[in-house]
Order: C-alpha cells, then sequence, then structure tokens
C-alpha cells in the first residue's frame, strides 16, 4: 500500500510540472507569434515589392549589357525563391504555434468544426521534432496518407490533438526503442492514415516497433501502467486516449499488435454527435 502510495504521489507530481510546463510553453509560443508575424508580413510586402521592382526593369532590360542582364535574372529569380520559402516556412512555424496554444488554451469540453487532416498532420510532425530533440540521432520513415474532400468534424480539438500526440509519441519511442537492438537492416517506420466513409472518422497509426505481449495487450489501458522507464512515462496517456476518443467524442480505439512485429492503432469518430 505504501509502494502504491509513494507511486501515484510521483505520478501527480509529474503531471503537475506537466502542467507548468504547457502553460509556459504557451507563453514562449504567444511571445514568438508576434514576431513571427512581421516577418511573414514584411516578406510579403517585400515579395510585391519585387514584382513591382520586376514590372520596371522588363521596360529596361534593353538598357543593359547582355551580362549585367543575365545577372539581373539571376539575382531576381534568387529573391524570388528566398522570398517563397520565408513565406512558406513562416506560415508553417505559425501553424505548429497554433497548435501548442490549442492544446494549452483550448475550452474544456467545447465541440468545433475542425479539419481533422491538419490536426493529425501537425500533431504527427511536432511528435517527431520533439523526439529528435531528445535524440539527435532518431530517425524514421513517415508515411502519410490523407483523404481529399473530407468534411469538417465536431470535435474537441484540443482534445483530440492530445490524443493524436500520445499515439504518435508511443508509436516513435517503441520504434526508437527497437532500433537501440535491431541491428542496422532495421528501418522504422510509422503509417499514418485519415480517411473518411461518410458516417466515420477513421485515423490509424501502424508501426514496426516492438509490438506488445499478452501481459501489455491486457493492461494498455489501466491507469499508471506504462512500460517506459521512471521518469519518461506517467501511465496515463493510454487511458486518457481512450477516454477522449470514446467517452468524449463517441467514438472507438482499437488495436492490434504483434510482439516483435509493431502496433497498429485505429480510431473512429462520428462525423455527427
Amino acid at each position: 500500500m505504501q509502494q502504491q502510495t509513494e507511486t501515484l504521489k510521483e505520478q501527480l507530481e509529474k503531471q503537475e510540472k506537466l502542467a507548468s510546463l504547457g502553460m509556459l510553453s504557451a507563453g514562449i509560443a504567444h511571445e514568438i507569434q508576434n514576431p513571427l508575424n512581421f516577418v511573414i508580413n514584411f516578406s510579403k510586402m517585400s515579395d510585391k515589392l519585387l514584382n513591382d521592382l520586376i514590372e520596371i526593369l522588363k521596360d529596361n532590360m534593353d538598357k543593359l549589357s547582355d551580362y549585367n542582364r543575365e545577372e539581373v535574372e539571376d539575382i531576381i529569380a534568387n529573391l524570388q525563391e528566398n522570398m517563397a520559402k520565408i513565406t512558406e516556412h513562416g506560415d508553417r512555424a505559425i501553424s505548429i504555434i497554433q497548435g501548442i496554444l490549442l492544446i494549452s488554451r483550448g475550452k474544456d469540453n467545447v465541440f468545433i468544426p475542425t479539419d481533422i487532416r491538419k490536426i493529425v498532420k501537425e500533431f504527427v510532425w511536432l511528435s517527431y521534432h520533439a523526439m529528435r530533440a531528445k535524440d539527435k540521432g532518431f530517425n524514421v520513415s513517415i508515411h502519410e496518407q490523407y483523404q481529399d474532400g473530407m468534411p469538417l468534424v465536431e470535435v474537441i480539438p484540443q482534445d483530440l490533438s492530445r490524443a493524436v500526440l500520445n499515439l504518435m509519441n508511443n508509436a516513435c519511442y517503441t520504434v526508437w526503442k527497437k532500433a537501440q537492438t535491431a541491428g542496422d537492416g532495421y528501418k522504422p517506420q510509422i503509417s499514418v492514415s485519415v480517411g473518411f466513409d461518410g458516417s466515420l472518422v477513421k485515423i490509424t497509426f501502424a508501426d514496426n516497433g516492438e509490438g506488445m505481449n499478452d501481459e501489455v495487450k491486457q493492461r494498455l489501458f489501466e491507469n499508471f501502467f506504462t512500460t517506459k522507464p521512471i521518469g519518461q512515462g506517467t501511465g496515463l496517456g493510454m487511458s486518457i486516449t481512450r477516454d477522449i476518443i470514446e467517452n468524449k467524442h463517441g467514438g472507438k480505439l482499437t488495436f492490434d499488435s504483434t510482439e516483435g512485429e509493431g502496433t497498429t492503432f485505429i480510431l473512429t469518430i462520428p462525423v455527427k454527435r
């Protein structure tokens, strides 16, 4: 009993630290978003000015020597490419920040029409880069498939984001752990797909990691059960994920796993509540 109490205390302390980290992350994300907006806006303004300059130069190119004309054309092409990259990666950074803020500041139990594909994609890559931040040598092939023409679905965005993050974190961890002992012939892979069949949205995560034995399968959704070392897992992720999908969204969370070969999780969410 004493050991269970101490374990529970440790888990609650970890949750408190995570809550504080979430608040700190939200503050950092908010502070970064403001200067980043200036970068994006000024890059778009500069792109417009560059186009104006190109129009002026078109009428005066015949006044330049062949060498200078080629130089000007090369410089313009490089500037256009650079501006496009600034805008593309700036928009990407804004999207990531908005995802962080969504988890940190989203209103509890408020259903919002949402592009589920966008949530899945953003948090799949957030998880991957978080794993890379912890281990620079980590790498995995991520195969994505997102069905076109899907409708917006009423979900609790910050909760669904948390579920996606939990599943992707687990997938990254299991392929990383297998890679430690599997040898050079092992190629870590994670497949992610989002589809729609008219009444249900189906989200699938499949990895070729360690898989689960029978005991882990039976205890997977128990609170505080984890196969990760102390300090790397709270044992709450899967129970929280199932609660989000099944109790809050009226969906279903199922899995299939073969020890030594990998695991597949399938989330289904009804389009209409």
